[in-house]
């Protein structure tokens, strides 16, 4: 087994590539040590010291390390890590637990801007990011605010506010002119 890696614009986040499928469909965030339990893979590389979050997507896995720890340090027992769970046969997810496809639910008036807000993140937004290895989802729309919820590379990263505000913000006003700002939530 092969694994590429690409490096991604969060200096803290790398990209693993294992050349085979992660998650059939959505994606899986995992921010915490603590929110591994539910996959076996993440469990496996949050074992490496240093690791801080993991997010999984279609064919990748990105990894985002702590501060004080050098990629040259973490990154051979990431890659073993990776390795050795797609060698065991487990499961990326456990039995049960499914990745989740991302946007907030949202209902009301505003439904039909909703609608082309997603659309517009489903089709211009979050195909780019992935290629970073990250993911950008609807958290909610309130009079005019869109509120977006960055994951993987994304979450952290020293461009995210760049993206956000000078792309998918003016993106959005464009196609949408209800739309007046967009802001980051944590989740």
């Amino acid at each position: 087994m092969f694994i590429q890696t690409e490096s991604t614009p969060n200096p803290a986040t790398l990209k693993f590539l294992p050349g085979q499928s992660v998650l059939e469909m959505g994606t899986a965030d995992f921010p915490s040590a603590e929110s591994a339990g539910k996959s076996p893979l993440a469990s496996r590389i949050f074992a490496v010291d240093g690791v801080e979050g993991v997010f999984f997507g279609n064919d990748f896995v990105t990894v985002t390390k702590a501060d004080s720890v050098d990629w040259d340090h973490i990154k051979p027992a990431i890659l073993g890590a990776v390795m050795e769970h797609y060698q065991s046969g487990q499961p990326v997810m456990d039995e049960g637990q499914t990745a989740a496809s991302g946007h907030a639910e949202h209902s009301g008036d505003d439904s039909e801007i909703v609608g082309q807000i997603k659309d517009l993140l489903d089709t211009r937004v979050r195909p780019a990011v992935a290629q970073d290895g990250g993911d950008i989802t609807f958290h909610g729309f309130e009079r005019g605010v869109v509120y977006l919820h960055m994951q993987g590379a994304c979450a952290g990263c020293p461009s995210s506010t760049l993206t956000l505000k000078m792309g998918i913000e003016n993106l959005l006003r464009h196609y949408i002119p209800e739309v007046t700002e967009v802001r980051p939530v944590a989740v």
